[in-house]
Formats: structure tokens, C-alpha cells, sequence
């Protein structure tokens, strides 16, 4: 008995290393695709030009967000290192409000576009944007409108759940689907009887997401929000992990899931709102993301919600490289390059499925 509990326990610590390790490699590669990220470009910027442009902030006279300061202290300081903060945030985001949807539906095909979420922030940005919203809502209208839409349609989702009896996580994901859907339509509908070309390509344009033209105002509101949200999933892991065994198993245990499902799913609203705001529509990392992370480390969300917050943030960084570089003096939509990406990258994952998603 002695030797099974010390050969658990040595098996455990081994786990608990191998995971710190990978964590802390993950977290070095994050580091390093960033600073890869800084320095490419139109104007390419050696990596001793970078720290030393970074270390400028320990100067007692150092202004980051005013120009003047030199051309390599303002390309990184006011283009580049507050498009990468932005791009890190949005893709920890995204791929944690996959994870978070995955557990609340109990099924590894959800993310914020299945459940109408994005769908609702896609109208809200049609409306302002044909509706000329901007002179009620400021400068951000389309933001604005794109997060009032998401959380919208989350509440929507939640009350059609509940009709007709109490809502589970069937009826949450067909309730999703019918205002995604209806959400797509009212788009489409704007759009065709509006004949604004400059509309239309505003909104075209605005639906494939971007960063283009980020700056340091841009993270004020996001980057605390998504934090705090990603903390707040962070802190819930046990009652995600127990959304993966149902409802009957979580009663047994004294835990009621669906004020939390509740909870969680008008968190999802806000973090993905809060991306659209800042960046457009991005899809698929909340879909493709999850799926590599639990391949790689299991269905724990003690360690699926680390992992996947660095993991889309390495992947977001990388794409939005791409798209700044692969086409000279011209940017790719970063939406068109992740569903060149990610589609066939989920199809392999699909084919090739060696994890299970936990619970049943």
C-alpha cells in the first residue's frame, strides 16, 4: 500500500513538473514571438534597437505615447508594441472564452460563434454602422454597438433556455443557433436594402477583424476587463470541471449549475464583446485552440485556462505577423488567414482525435 501511494505521488509530482516546464516554455516562445513581431515590418528593427527602445521606459524623462522621441522609439512605442499587448490579450480572450463555452454546453464543437454571441456583436456593428450610430455613441460606435449586440443576444440566449421549463445545456446551444442564425439574417437584410457601397465595405471590411491602427487608448478598458475576466474563469475551474460530468452528477456533489452556467455565459458576452470592440470579428481560435491544449494537457481547467490563454496569444501573435508581412505595403485581414488556418487544422484534429473531452 505504501509503495502504490509513493508511486502515485511521484507519478503526480512528475505531472506537476512537466506541466511548470511546458508552461514556462510556452510562456519563453510567447516572449520570443512577440519581440519577433516588434521587429518586423515595413522598417525592420534589430533586437538591440528593441530593448534598447524598451529600456528607455526607466528614464526618468520618457514619454511612451507621445512622438518626438527618435523614429525606432516611436515605431516600437506608438505602432507596434501596443498592437502586440492588444494581439495577446484578444487571443488569451478568444481562446479562453472557447474553453468556457465548451464546458457550459458540454460539447468541444462550441464557441462564442455556435452560441450567437459573436453573431449578436456582428448586427449591433451593421446597425451603427449603416444607422449612423457614431453621433449618439462617440467615435468607438462600432465597438460599442458591436459589445451592446453581444450582450444582447447572451441574455436572449439565457431567456429562451428557460421557456418552457428550466434551461440545460441542450437547449442553450439550439437556442444559440436560432439567434445566431436570426442575427445573420437582419444582417444580411441591412445590408441589401441599404445600397451604401461605403457602408458595406465598412462592414465587409469590419467582419474580417484587424488591428491596424491600434493604439495605446485601445487597451485601457480591454486589456484590464479581459484580465480580470480570464482570472475570474481561472478561479471557477472546479465548477467548469464539473460542468464536463452534467447536472446529475453536480447535484449529487451539492452544486446547482445553472446560476453559474448563468454567470459564465454573461462573462463570455462581456470578453467577447470586449474583443470585437477592440479588434473586429475574429473567429476559430476559440473553436481550435482548446482542442490542441487538452491534447496536450488534459481537461483540468486548473491547467486548460493557463495554457489556452497562452496558447491563442502565441497563435494570435503569429497571425497577425502574417498578415502585416506576407503581402508587401498591404495588410491581410487577420480573419481570412486564421480560417485559411484554422479550417484544415481542425479537420486534421477531428480526424486525429486522441483526448477525450471529460465527463461522459
Amino acid at each position: 500500500m505504501d509503495k502504490s501511494d509513493n508511486l502515485s505521488t511521484n507519478i503526480l509530482n512528475t505531472n506537476k513538473i512537466r506541466d511548470s516546464l511546458l508552461f514556462l516554455l510556452l510562456i519563453i516562445i510567447l516572449a520570443g514571438v512577440s519581440l519577433w513581431a516588434i521587429s518586423v515590418g515595413t522598417i525592420y528593427l534589430s533586437l538591440g534597437d528593441i530593448i534598447k527602445s524598451l529600456g528607455n521606459i526607466f528614464n526618468d524623462n520618457f514619454i511612451f505615447n507621445t512622438s518626438g522621441q527618435g523614429m525606432t522609439n516611436d515605431i516600437i512605442w506608438l505602432l507596434r508594441l501596443p498592437r502586440v499587448l492588444l494581439v495577446i490579450i484578444v487571443g488569451a480572450g478568444l481562446a479562453v472564452s472557447g474553453v468556457i463555452m465548451q464546458a457550459i454546453v458540454q460539447n468541444s464543437l462550441a464557441d462564442p460563434y455556435i452560441i450567437g454571441i459573436s453573431s449578436g456583436a456582428s448586427l449591433g456593428a451593421t446597425i451603427a454602422i449603416f444607422f449612423n450610430l457614431g453621433l449618439y455613441l462617440g467615435h468607438n460606435f462600432i465597438g460599442i454597438s458591436a459589445f451592446i449586440g453581444a450582450l444582447v443576444i447572451a441574455i436572449l440566449v439565457l431567456f429562451i433556455a428557460n421557456l418552457g421549463g428550466k434551461s440545460n445545456t441542450t437547449k442553450l446551444l439550439l437556442s444559440g443557433i436560432a439567434l445566431s442564425t436570426l442575427c445573420s439574417a437582419f444582417s444580411s437584410f441591412i445590408i441589401y436594402f441599404a445600397n451604401n457601397a461605403e457602408g458595406i465595405k465598412s462592414v465587409v471590411y469590419w467582419m474580417m477583424g484587424s488591428f491596424a491602427g491600434t493604439r495605446w487608448e485601445n487597451l485601457y478598458i480591454v486589456v484590464p476587463l479581459i484580465t480580470l475576466l480570464i482570472i475570474f474563469f481561472f478561479t471557477q475551474s472546479r465548477i467548469l470541471n464539473l460542468m464536463l460530468f452534467g447536472n446529475d452528477t453536480a447535484i449529487t456533489l451539492g452544486v446547482n449549475l445553472e446560476k453559474y452556467r448563468y454567470c459564465f455565459l454573461i462573462g463570455c458576452a462581456l470578453l467577447v464583446g470586449m474583443v470585437v470592440f477592440s479588434a473586429g470579428m475574429i473567429g476559430f481560435i476559440g473553436l481550435i485552440i482548446p482542442h490542441i491544449t487538452r491534447m496536450l494537457i488534459g481537461v483540468n481547467h486548473v491547467k486548460l485556462i493557463p495554457f489556452s490563454a497562452v496558447l491563442g496569444a502565441i497563435f494570435l501573435v503569429i497571425a497577425d505577423t502574417l498578415c502585416r508581412t506576407l503581402v508587401p505595403m498591404n495588410e491581410v485581414p487577420i480573419g481570412i488567414l486564421i480560417s485559411f488556418i484554422g479550417a484544415p487544422c481542425f479537420v486534421y484534429l477531428m480526424i486525429k482525435k486522441t483526448y477525450g473531452f471529460g465527463g461522459k
